[in-house]
């Protein structure tokens, strides 16, 4: 089918802002910006929207399509903490095929058996089933000897190492991050430290080996700093971070909701402000939800006993929207770190209003007013740090692949 999406705002992370219009054949992007349409081609007017590719969104928990439509999220990669743990060639290939053709999976298999830590996985059988990175999950790699080889294993294959950046030694059990707050709340926290410590050996040992590396959240001054000096040497090495941990700080867990339990835990001032400043000076290369929605059995619970995560694909671009307002960032670079950056990281060629690329798009008006409402979230669950928040930036139209998903 001949789609002509006509009367746009275009966003392209490489091509710019510009005004005009996208032609969709088949499944691909055939034009873009003025051109001629063809008699066959099913005409819709965008009424001077904002069209940008569709948001791939690195890192997510748990496969959400109403979720993720209603973002704008076309492409997941999915981390490998599942049941069963992404580490096994067929449960990768089974992983990839699940919500085609709406959402298309990426799975990012598991670094090293059951998550584990100790023996290597078969990342090159991974990677031939359907694997587009490896990851150590949620969990950190505590010997220094394992990690260098799964580095030095996925350099060799081609593979971004998607890590965890938390010591798990100095982290324990802790579920706040050590101050003020987590002490007058009385609940077990770690110092900030635990990050950088994590991310030191990490970058030390990428690069010795050569590797490309992603840290999935970043969230300390002192991670960034490290991550800054790394990126000057040259090493091969990206980050994300939440909107939460842009927007919130620990202050934001004082009353004990148990929505704002996350991981890595919600920061100081301090350090909310240092990763403003990594977002504004290109620091941080991608913005993700870390979407991992939870039910009331495992939130209604104190605070140290609830589980953790938070239901974020469907508020991802409305609040990364609000950086743009705020003269954070410009759009063209928010569409970037929610398109071509994740892309780019996981090997994937989308992300780009371009000819010849998937036609993976949304059309979205920015200045759309809505309540985020934990209520009535169309998520598996509604556990948002942000339920009540007056938000701008809705989806208004989705395409996959050419196909219309709303």
């Amino acid at each position: 089918m001949t789609i002509a999406l006509l009367n746009a705002q275009l966003v392209c992370p490489t091509g710019g802002a510009s005004s005009g219009g996208v032609l969709i054949d088949g499944h691909s992007i055939a034009a873009v910006g003025t051109f001629a349409v063809p008699d066959d081609a099913h005409v819709i007017d965008c009424h001077g929207k904002i069209l940008a590719p569709a948001i791939v969104d690195l890192g997510v928990f748990t496969i959400d399509v109403p979720a993720c439509h209603a973002g704008g999220i076309v492409r997941v990669g999915l981390m490998p903490d599942q049941t069963p743990v992404l580490d096994d060639p067929g449960i990768v290939q089974r992983a990839a095929l699940i919500g085609r053709p709406g959402l298309w999976i990426h799975p990012i298999a598991a670094a090293t058996r059951g998550l584990a830590g100790k023996d290597l996985a078969e990342m090159a059988i991974n990677r031939d089933a359907g694997a587009v990175a490896v990851g150590t999950g949620e969990r950190w790699i505590a010997d220094s000897g394992v990690m260098r080889k799964v580095l030095a294993y996925a350099g060799d294959l081609g593979l971004t190492l998607i890590a965890e950046a938390q010591d798990g030694g100095v982290l324990g059990n802790a579920v706040a991050t050590a101050g003020e707050t987590a002490t007058r709340m009385g609940l077990p926290a770690a110092p900030s430290l635990a990050e950088p410590l994590a991310i030191a050996r990490d970058l030390m040992l990428a690069e010795d080996t050569g590797a490309k590396i992603h840290f999935r959240t970043v969230t300390t001054a002192a991670g960034f700093d490290l991550v800054r000096a790394a990126k000057r040497r040259g090493v091969r090495v990206t980050c994300g971070i939440t909107p939460a941990h842009l927007l919130l700080s620990d202050i934001a867990m004082s009353d004990f909701r148990t929505f704002t339990h996350l991981s890595p835990p919600l920061r100081d001032e301090s350090d909310r402000q240092a990763c403003l400043a990594a977002l504004a000076d290109g620091t941080i290369d991608i913005l993700c939800s870390g979407h991992d929605p939870r039910g009331p059995e495992e939130k209604r619970l104190p605070f140290a006993d609830s589980a953790h995560g938070m239901a974020g694909a469907e508020t991802l671009l409305a609040l990364a929207l609000g950086m743009v307002r705020d003269e954070r960032i410009t759009l063209q670079r928010l569409i970037a770190m929610l398109s071509a950056g994740p892309a780019a990281i996981l090997g994937l060629e989308t992300g780009t209003l371009t000819v010849g690329a998937p036609a993976d798009l949304m059309l979205f008006d920015e200045g759309a007013p809505w309540l985020i409402d934990a209520d009535k979230m169309v998520a598996l669950a509604g556990n948002t740090p942000f339920d009540g928040l007056p938000v701008q930036g809705k989806v208004l139209r989705l395409w996959k692949g050419g196909a219309a998903l709303r």
